[in-house]
């Protein structure tokens, strides 16, 4: 009895944890980004086409992307043409599957929650990989490396970590740097009051630092008397 009691105790234990993701957030926000392409520019200075965790949904956020940032429409009939034919999702076409994305979208409000929890899971799937490497390394290293080198290593692709698993990015590539520039341009353009952030209602302060951006803190002061 015992014994059955077992089997059916490791039976029900999974042989492997699957690694932090959330279909559901992805959907979510590419649906979202398809029904209204100003949701893009909500994630698009912090998110890449690498955070996602579904391979063709990487595909998805980097043909929008691209599509945006040309001054095109991404829905998903101007997305057909730069999906694979030929690939089916369950019983679904890619073309079929796309479309069920923006039908079932509900709102882009919460664009930018969904972006940040993609994020914040392919920022843990990162680390979860150091931590493998070191464990491995640390196993087998090569006669070559000491124990200090493989620590100085560790050190260096954690603080690496660090910077890139932040919202405001820390240190990022001039062409990053330029995507990121045009985007807050084309984000200007498509609004009313052509600002790249949100208007304070003030002219001449919103004229000055283009409204208010994420992650800008600003702290308006003056003389008293």
């Amino acid at each position: 009895m015992a014994e059955a009691a077992l089997k059916f105790g490791a039976a029900e234990t999974p042989l492997y944890r699957e690694a932090p993701n959330n279909i559901e957030a992805e959907q979510a926000l590419l649906g979202a980004i398809l029904v209204n392409n100003d949701a893009f520019y909500r994630v698009s200075d912090f998110l890449k086409p690498a955070h996602f965790y579904e391979p063709l949904h990487r595909r998805i956020f980097e043909v929008a992307a691209e599509l945006i940032r040309m001054g095109k429409i991404a829905t998903p009939i101007t997305l057909k043409t730069f999906l694979p034919a030929d690939e089916k999702v369950g019983d679904m076409t890619v073309a079929q599957y796309v479309v069920r994305l923006a039908v079932e979208a509900v709102t882009v409000v919460n664009a930018t929650d969904y972006g940040r929890a993609i994020y914040d899971l392919a920022t843990r799937r990162a680390l979860i990989t150091v931590g493998e490497d070191m464990v491995n390394i640390a196993y087998d290293a090569p006669v070559d490396m000491s124990p200090s080198e493989q620590i100085e290593d560790a050190e260096r692709r954690l603080f690496e970590l660090a910077e890139t698993g932040r919202y405001d990015g820390g240190f990022e590539s001039f062409n990053d740097a330029v995507k990121t520039a045009v985007d807050m341009a084309n984000a200007a353009y498509m609004r009313d009051g052509h600002l790249s952030g949100i208007s304070t209602g003030l002219r001449d302060l919103d004229r000055r630092t283009g409204g208010l951006q994420p992650s800008d803190l600003i702290v308006l002061a003056g003389r008293p008397g």
